[in-house]
């Protein structure tokens, strides 16, 4: 086996040119850009020369041959993506605030997204793979892209393939208990939990966020990496924990960093990197995803990432020598 897979959501996003324009005032828009959590994911591990594959749907329009494009072109195994002839490419809107808080309005529901199911999902093709990565938004898209999700998660337990998700919760989808409910059959057989400190306590229940990862661990998991912004990640296995602190860049854009950070967290586990290299290479990774407008546009190279470590720690520089 070999390489890493994912499932789900396909689209572009549109975006508020500035910050402080809700929805509900006319203002300028600008984009499409490729998107889709799953889609950013792929793109990322491709792009730091690790082989990914992504499992979806688009529509037969231009919106989705940007997306199928961009994918392709960046080295994403794009042949299991179906272009459906009588369903259009999901979007997504965005406006951003100056407290760092997004709002977001989905067209997924009815999209060629929505239509993903089971018998998509050849049992062959994900056997092949190490890894399956599987995102809360993915889930949360429709009851058949759902059950897609889980038959591949059964493939690859059974198969012995390790297993990560991002919770990835997105209120605008569903509600928060639901998520809570749709998520547990992928996490109780995931190796690898990465939300982010608000996702951890939704999931969990639990404030404390030591506390909350010993719920997880206890469960079953192996390792929790929690996001925290710009205060870095952190993150529990067995009886350790370890703190990375957070690369200073300026930020443009934070659409689609954490998936940034899950693709470079998964491919330095599977290159057999110790927890604080991968950590180290992950923060980084989800830093430089922030310096450009596009969820997908800042999804840096290897040699990008080994840069920003250089300019900015090169102490830990010759962990990456090795």
């Amino acid at each position: 086996m070999q390489g890493i897979l994912t499932i789900g959501e396909i689209l572009v996003e549109i975006m508020r040119k500035e910050k402080d324009v809700p929805f509900n005032f006319p203002g300028e828009f600008i984009g499409p850009y490729p998107s889709g959590a799953p889609a950013i994911f792929a793109d990322a591990a491709a792009k730091l020369g690790f082989p990914s594959a992504i499992i979806g749907a688009v529509g037969n329009d231009e919106f989705g041959m940007l997306v199928l494009n961009r994918l392709k072109n960046d080295g994403v195994d794009v042949n299991h993506i179906k272009i459906l002839k009588n369903y259009l490419t999901g979007i997504a809107f965005i406006s951003y605030f100056s407290d760092g808080s997004r709002k977001f309005i989905f067209h997924l529901k009815h999209s060629a997204s929505s239509r993903l199911s089971a018998k998509d999902i050849d049992e062959n093709y994900v056997a092949q793979f190490k890894h399956l990565h599987i995102m809360g938004s993915a889930l949360s898209t429709s009851r058949s892209i759902r059950q897609a999700c889980y038959k591949a998660v059964e493939i690859a337990y059974n198969r012995g393939a390790s297993i990560s998700i991002d919770p990835n919760i997105r209120p605008e989808l569903m509600s928060i208990q639901k998520i809570r409910e749709i998520c547990k059959p992928v996490i109780d057989k995931a190796n690898i939990i990465l939300p982010n400190i608000e996702e951890l306590k939704i999931l969990t229940g639990i404030k404390d966020m030591d506390s909350a990862c010993s719920k997880v661990l206890k469960e079953g998991a192996e390792i929790v990496a929690v996001k925290m912004g710009a205060q870095g990640s952190t993150i529990y296995w067995k009886n350790e924990k370890k703190h990375i602190p957070a690369f200073k860049v300026r930020e443009v854009d934070p659409t689609g960093a954490g998936d940034t950070y899950d693709a470079a967290f998964i491919v330095g586990l599977l290159k057999g990197w110790s927890i604080e290299k991968t950590g180290y290479y992950a923060n980084a990774a989800g830093a430089l995803a922030v310096t450009k407008f596009g969820p997908m546009e800042g999804c840096p190279t290897h040699s990008e990432i080994l840069e920003l470590i250089k300019r900015e720690w090169p102490e830990i520089l010759n962990m990456f020598k090795a």
